[in-house]
C-alpha cells in the first residue's frame, strides 16, 4: 500500500484548506473538479471522469475519460483509481453544495471506503467529515467547535467520546435516529471511539 494520501477533487463547492500536496501523493481532479483546481493555481496529476461538467478539456494534463451512462459518480470512479494505485488514505475535496443527492452518495462512499479498510476525510467549506470504522478519531479543535456523529448504516456499538459536551459511553448509534448530533467540544482535546461499525464525523469550521 501506498504511504502518501489520494486527494480526489469534485465538482462541488471547494477549499483549498488543507489541501497540502507532498511527494508521494497523489492528486485526481473527479470532472469539474480540475476548474476549481486550476483556478488555485494546482495541476491535477490524473484528471478522470465522463467530462460533461468541464469548461473545456485542458491539453497537457492525462486524463482517462468514461463514457456518461455508467454506475459510477466521478467521485467514485477516482477512489477506484486510487485504491488500484495502493492508496489506503483519501481526502475528499469539492464534494458539498450544488447537489445534495451527490452530496449524500458521496458520504456513502466514504462509509463503504472505511468499511474497505481504508482511512478517508472531506473537507468541505463548512468543515471536516470524517469516516471512522472500528477504531479512534482525535481532534483538536476550538472551545464549542460543532461535532456531530452518525451512523449512515446499521447499528454502531460500543461509542464513547471524551471532551465532548454531552458524553457517550458505550452507546449504541443507529442509522435511524441521529442521537449524535450537534454536540460541542469541550475542551481542545477530544476523542470518538466505535468499537464495532462505522461512524461518519462531522466537524465543523463555522
Amino acid at each position: 500500500m501506498k504511504k502518501g494520501i489520494c486527494f480526489i477533487v469534485g465538482a462541488g463547492d471547494f477549499t483549498s484548506r488543507h489541501l497540502n500536496i507532498s511527494s508521494g501523493d497523489l492528486l485526481l481532479a473527479a470532472d469539474g473538479g480540475y476548474d476549481a483546481l486550476h483556478q488555485q493555481g494546482y495541476t491535477p496529476h490524473i484528471l478522470l471522469g465522463d467530462m460533461d461538467s468541464l469548461g473545456s478539456l485542458p491539453r497537457y494534463v492525462p486524463r482517462i475519460v468514461f463514457p456518461k451512462k455508467k454506475n459510477d459518480t466521478d467521485v467514485s470512479l477516482a477512489l477506484k483509481y486510487g485504491r488500484k494505485k495502493g492508496f489506503e488514505r483519501f481526502a475528499l475535496y469539492g464534494i458539498s453544495g450544488g447537489r445534495p443527492d451527490h452530496f449524500y452518495a458521496n458520504l456513502q462512499l466514504m462509509a463503504a471506503y472505511a468499511d474497505m479498510g481504508a482511512r478517508v476525510r472531506a473537507v468541505i467549506p463548512e468543515g471536516e467529515i470524517y469516516a471512522l470504522r472500528n477504531g479512534v478519531l482525535r481532534l483538536d479543535e476550538p472551545k464549542e467547535t460543532v461535532v456531530s456523529i452518525f451512523c449512515p448504516s446499521g447499528t454502531a456499538k460500543g461509542v464513547c467520546t471524551k471532551g465532548l459536551m454531552y458524553p457517550l459511553r458505550g452507546a449504541e448509534l443507529t442509522s435511524a435516529f441521529p442521537l449524535g448530533v450537534s454536540n460541542e467540544v469541550a475542551d481542545h482535546q477530544a476523542s470518538i471511539l466505535v468499537e464495532n461499525g462505522t461512524l461518519l464525523v462531522f466537524v465543523m469550521k463555522q
